[in-house]
């Protein structure tokens, strides 16, 4: 660079480089610009969705074209009537609103100034650690370029180098020959990196549960287990990874999915929940009821069928003395119904599927409470139980029933207490009968000396984790151990964190375990990385091919007519290293 070129640009070194440094300095996570047209953004560093990049644990600074503004009423009244009138028209126009790329002339240009501005040799720049600097591209070049970026490489306290980054990508494609060689691969490395020594690693991707295929339409579910594959000796792209490779299941498993065994319970814990909200809030938006009959009506009957049971028993006393608890859906049955219901238990089962009001509720207690009084009934149930019912149940035994008021939320707490107790002993009886944990480890999950609504949250962590647990077991086949360490992480996770059915549980597990479900499919992500140098110097090129178009901010033409073929979305990255010292 001459001097006259040096003088020119220094002046646009500093002020880009100060307004990235006071941007990423300042506590605003909004945009900040630059120019007339330049967006600079914070973002999480894997916006980039590319494999093993530096920066992706980390906050990068992203470039962009400015959102273009509205600034006059003839364009405002454009959007209201295209809104309106006319749906694509509207699309057209918010597309033009949105982030816009920029071209690669401009982003290498932002690219030079950054870099400049990271060169010690550079007196007119203050000295200044930047956040790696990413820029979005139009793809329009030859190269079909999609981001560009920028990373400085610290020695100390001192920026001894820069990390520079292309991201171009290709596809869609059905045909291998296409793809980049292994060989291909090295090449593009050692042009960038002059070396010799080079180390290579491969990684994939594969679905093992998310979707389900109903005549040719894929129906997509939140619930999502994948399990990420890495090894070395490589041979050949998309190669399957070997037994060898260490392999690491991803699972994100949020409630509700009907084809979960778990779905009959979860609609017991939303009923659960509704009467939480209501002791909270005051007001109820009450589920639609499972039985045609009302709360009262099954209640009467109830206490009807234990009086005649009764009577049988004292008549014929071979006979067991409670009548065969009612059944849920067979794969219900399959996982938590249990053998043992007591009394209040079954009072809970009828309830909740009946119970529209508040005067159900109160109701319904007040029947049951009345044949308790008058000695009606004499029903048993278990010795550790804790709800308010199974107290005066206990002191029916000694007719000294003490007086319950049912007025205000009284009834709704009594019968929350009562759901509280019938599920905490069914996530029990699974989780103890399966050995997959403790009564010691269930401490705190259990504990009802934490007020009500505290109980019910820590419910709520029990069954997404019971979720998590069933799904892999059901679905996925995981053997018993691994079951059992799975269980470990969940009840260690929830209790130090707050309930996320958007987390995701990682384990690790064997290849040959799930081998029959990724060796005869194709992967979602397959990644082949090339490396040299070590440390802060150390430099990849990274071939990605995945399924689905790797940028966000271009469109795609994903169609291609007649293919039965799987398609491909490959994206090269590439990274060389500039010494500045």
């Amino acid at each position: 660079m001459d001097l006259s070129m040096a003088c020119k640009l220094l002046p646009s070194v500093s002020a880009f480089s100060n307004t990235l440094r006071s941007f990423q300095e300042g506590r605003s996570n909004e945009t900040c610009t630059y120019g007339d047209d330049i967006q600079i953004l914070k973002r999480k560093g894997d916006i980039i969705g590319v494999l093993d990049l530096d920066c992706v644990n980390q906050e990068v600074l992203i470039c962009e074209k400015a959102v273009p503004k509205l600034n006059d009423a003839d364009d405002e009244a454009r959007l209201e009537t295209s809104n309106d009138n006319n749906g694509d028209a509207f699309t057209a126009i918010q597309a033009e609103l949105s982030p816009l790329p920029l071209t690669i002339n401009k982003a290498r240009q932002l690219l030079s100034l950054y870099t400049l501005s990271q060169n010690p040799n550079v007196q007119a720049v203050d000295d200044c650690a930047l956040r790696p600097l990413w820029l979005r591209c139009d793809m329009s070049d030859p190269a079909q370029t999609a981001w560009v970026g920028a990373q400085g490489v610290h020695v100390g306290n001192k920026v001894s180098g820069v990390k520079l980054y292309t991201v171009t990508r290709k596809g869609p494609v059905v045909d291998k020959k296409q793809l980049l060689t292994l060989d291909e691969l090295k090449w593009e490395h050692k042009k960038r990196n002059c070396t010799s020594m080079m180390a290579i690693k491969g990684s994939a991707r594969f679905l093992l549960f998310g979707f389900t295929v109903v005549e040719n339409t894929t129906i997509e579910s939140q619930s999502c287990v994948t399990v990420d594959f890495k090894w070395s000796h490589v041979e050949r792209v998309l190669e399957t990874p070997p037994l060898s490779s260490t392999a690491t299941l991803n699972i994100k498993v949020p409630c509700g999915d009907m084809r979960s065994p778990m779905f009959e319970m979860y609609r017991e814990l939303q009923f659960l929940q509704v009467l939480a909200d209501g002791l909270r809030t005051g007001e109820t938006e009450w589920l639609d009821p499972l039985e045609s009959k009302s709360a009262v009506e099954l209640t009467k009957e109830y206490l009807e069928e234990i009086q005649g049971t009764a009577k049988s028993q004292q008549e014929h006393p071979s006979k067991p003395a409670e009548p065969k608890p009612e059944n849920d859906t067979p794969i219900f049955n399959s996982f938590l119904e249990r053998g043992d219901l007591d009394f209040v238990e079954q009072l809970w089962v009828r309830m909740r599927k009946s119970v529209t009001s508040y005067q159900d509720i109160t109701d319904s207690l007040k029947l049951v409470i009345n044949a308790l009084r008058y000695d009606d009934i004499k029903p048993w149930i278990h010795r550790d139980s804790s709800s308010s019912l199974s107290k005066l149940i206990l002191q029916s035994y000694h007719q000294q029933i003490e007086h319950v008021s049912l007025t205000g939320l009284t009834p709704v707490q009594m019968l929350l207490e009562m759901g509280l107790d019938k599920m905490r002993k069914d996530y029990i009886n699974y989780l103890i009968g399966e050995e997959l944990t403790t009564l010691n480890n269930l401490h705190y999950y259990l504990s009802t000396e934490v007020d009500l609504q505290e109980q019910v949250i820590r419910l709520r962590k029990l069954h997404h984790l019971l979720e998590v647990i069933v799904t892999c077991s059901t679905f996925i086949g995981l053997p018993y151990d691994r079951l059992f360490l799975l269980t470990q992480l969940c009840l260690q996770h929830y209790k130090a964190s707050p309930y996320d059915e958007e987390h995701e549980f990682n384990l690790q597990i064997k290849p040959a375990l799930i081998s029959h479900f990724y060796q005869k499919v194709n992967p979602v992500v397959w990644g082949l990385e090339v490396s040299s140098g070590h440390g802060p110097c150390e430099v990849k090129t990274v071939l990605q091919i995945s399924d689905r178009p790797p940028v966000d901010h271009v469109i795609f033409e994903t169609a291609i007519e007649d293919s039965v073929e799987a398609v491909y979305f490959s994206t090269l990255v590439c990274c060389s290293l500039v010494n500045l010292e």
